[in-house]
């Protein structure tokens, strides 16, 4: 599950509240809420490390629960400026965020046809269209990312993909682009055809912070 920024206070409130209390952990790029009945919530810091430090991987740092869970809330509430590169065969959207608003963007798309049953010569010639064309929308994702990110890429604190991994890994070959894979961060999103409105919609989920639920142990 996940949970939107400015909710994250009051479910991490409620999560206490259910379980009898509970401690707030940080271990690496996760905060554990840990309730006195043994329930666990897993809080994957978006945009790590939490406060400008990475803890060492095996390390579990303890923390004044309402501090770490403050900061944690402030870090997730930040308006950052990030990147956005979605990219599907055909398709391909790129757009530059402050926070929840679109500063920048462009989106695109180049006809690429379906796989073909018919067999013989008529296949193999389909084959060699199609693979054309593919490679035509793959430089076309490039360009939009040229375009419109790397201009950018002093001032982005992260770029988040999404889309189709292969349409993306595609694109890690053009030296260009190699600044703008150098902020990668996940979540990867996975998301539809890039339209505008997809694209506009993405603060929604690379904002949000994860969370994973650990039932109390059963007696």
């Amino acid at each position: 599950m996940s949970v939107a920024p400015g909710r994250l206070e009051t479910w991490s409130r409620g999560f206490a509240e259910r379980h009898g209390g509970a401690e707030n952990v940080l271990s690496g790029d996760v905060v554990r809420l840990q309730g006195r009945d043994g329930a666990v919530a897993e809080l994957h810091v978006p945009f790590p490390p939490l406060g400008g430090a990475r803890a060492d991987a095996d390390a579990v740092a303890a923390a004044e629960g309402d501090d770490l869970l403050h900061d944690l809330v402030e870090h997730a509430r930040a308006e950052r400026v990030v990147g956005v590169l979605l990219v599907r065969l055909g398709g391909h959207a790129a757009g530059v965020f402050e926070g929840e608003r679109l500063i920048a963007s462009k989106v695109g798309s180049r006809l690429v046809h379906g796989r073909s049953a018919a067999g013989g010569w008529s296949q193999h010639r389909f084959a060699r269209r199609r693979e054309k064309q593919a490679a035509e929308a793959s430089q076309a994702a490039a360009e939009v990312a040229v375009r419109v990110l790397v201009p950018k890429v002093d001032s982005l604190e992260a770029v988040v993909l999404g889309g189709d991994r292969r349409a993306v890994d595609a694109l890690r070959t053009d030296r260009r682009l190699a600044p703008i894979f150098a902020l990668e961060t996940g979540p990867f999103l996975d998301v539809p055809d890039p339209r505008l409105a997809v694209l506009q919609d993405t603060p929604r989920t690379f904002r949000a912070v994860r969370i994973r639920l650990l039932d109390p142990p059963t007696t």
